[in-house]
């Protein structure tokens, strides 16, 4: 992997001199020891050289290149492929990768692609694509090794050399019965250790997690890393053995879930494409909705700022902390939405612990506002009233700005932390949560907070 960015640049500088001077030995010696994720990384810069790059490759390690590559890349060699070209890369694909094209791809390129593929393999994509989106079922691959109890280990040995090197894995073995019932597992490494006459029925593990067909793929993702398994097998309604969750699949949803999320938190509708392969158009399609929606809910602070008109007239240096306390209190907020939002992300927090949360952030949320206030206050008296010799700085000006603040953390704490338990529970995304929205409102109630303070404390 390109740890530096002046290698990276080094050996595109040197790509385009070998094409320039059409070296495509010296080319292809330079590409072959490279891994197939390092060379789609390079394709993203070489644009109409993707095809003849392509072509100097291995068949294997194209085939690992093109899956490597984006959508875009990838349409643009099936368009330069010839039908036996497209052939030959589809026979090197793993089923779970060539479904993943399939889904990603045109109407047109998807006709052209089952159309070359085997009969087998455009079965097996056609089974996997039934799935709903975001399911166990649609990541899942059926590329793998069964065996049956009575075997021996001589017996399953052959069968894995047999049909080995057309699994996407042959770590971990599964074990069926005659109706396809998952009964068992057992690893290659249990395999070799074994005796040759050992029956697999004897030596197989017998205690099995697995997932539904219909289960979250984000769930199945996260098992995966909580059992620190390599593969996790998919069974349907029946407990029918119908396919495999590999670990690389697993690490694509997660860093899947992890964008979308940030995108949903900075109040972006959630997009598919890298930033530099999304047009204007689209950026803007998927950034104008929450910038409206926004801006409309933000109306409310302003209509309270005007409701208190009279107040901030009589007072006018209290309009100068309004954004002090406003950004105080959006801060708060998102850091304890975030926080949640993380812990059930990754099943670390339940709605059932919802007063636990709230009774934690309440005693964080006290001691950081009291320390706001603190050293707030230390502020207004000595650089504000003191240094610029503001003489509109009071002590009571001080108390109300202070005590606002200590409300406005306590209260930002607790929005922060209970919407997004709240949008779980009721099937909401909570990631949501942690946008703006959370801001605006405790702008609202900061405001609220503040000019009662100065009600009750100025005499406004």
């Amino acid at each position: 992997m390109f740890e530096l960015q002046n290698e990276r640049t080094e050996l595109l500088e040197k790509i385009e001199e070998l094409f320039g001077r059409k070296r495509y030995a010296e080319l292809r010696d330079l590409l072959l020891p490279m891994e197939a994720a390092d060379i789609a990384s390079l394709c993203q810069d070489l644009d109409e050289k993707v095809p003849v790059v392509f072509r100097l490759l291995p068949k294997e390690l194209a085939a690992e290149v093109f899956v490597e590559l984006d959508s875009d890349d990838q349409e643009l060699l099936i368009h330069s492929f010839s039908n036996t070209e497209l052939k030959e890369v589809l026979d090197e694909l793993y089923l779970d990768d060539a479904a993943d094209i399939v889904e990603e791809m045109p109407a047109g390129v998807v006709k052209r692609i089952l159309r070359h593929c085997d009969p087998e393999m455009r079965k097996s994509i056609n089974e996997v694509l039934k799935y709903p989106e975001d399911s166990a079922g649609s990541i899942m691959t059926t590329e793998f090794v069964d065996l049956k109890a009575n075997m021996t280990v001589e017996d399953a040995l052959k069968r894995i050399r047999r049909t080995g090197p057309d699994k996407e894995t042959i770590n971990i073995c599964y074990v069926i019965d005659d109706r396809r019932h998952l009964i068992g597992l057992l690893t290659i490494r249990t395999l070799l250790l074994a005796e040759e006459d050992d029956v697999i029925g004897d030596i197989m593990e017998r205690n099995l997690i697995a997932v539904q067909t219909l289960d979250d793929q984000e769930a199945v993702a996260r098992a995966l890393g909580k059992y620190d398994f390599l593969a996790l097998p998919v069974v349907d309604k029946e407990e029918r053995l119908v396919g495999i969750v590999t670990v690389d699949d697993a690490i694509d949803v997660l860093q899947e879930e992890v964008t979308e999320d940030i995108e949903k938190m900075a109040a972006i509708l959630p997009s598919d494409k890298p930033y530099l392969k999304t047009s204007t158009l689209e950026t803007y399609k998927a950034r104008i909705p929450w910038l409206l929606l926004l801006m409309i809910s933000a109306t409310f602070t302003g209509q309270i700022i005007a409701s208190f008109e009279r107040a901030l007239a009589a007072a006018t240096i209290l309009t100068a902390y309004i954004p002090m306390l406003m950004d105080s209190g959006g801060n708060c907020g998102s850091q304890a939405s975030v926080t949640v939002i993380r812990g059930l992300s990754l099943g670390e927090i339940n709605f059932s612990d919802f007063f636990r949360v709230l009774w934690k952030e309440l005693r964080v949320a006290a001691v950081c506002g009291v320390t706001l206030a603190a050293a707030n206050f230390a502020k207004l008296m000595l650089i504000d009233r003191m240094l610029f010799h503001n003489p509109m700085v009071t002590v009571h000006v001080a108390a109300v700005i202070c005590g606002t603040l200590v409300c406005t953390v306590v209260c930002a704490k607790l929005v922060g932390c209970s919407l997004p338990m709240l949008a779980k529970r009721i099937g909401f995304d909570p990631a949501v949560m942690a946008s703006p929205f959370i801001t605006t409102i405790v702008d609202a109630i900061s405001l609220l907070i503040y000019f009662r303070f100065a009600s009750a404390i100025l005499g406004l």
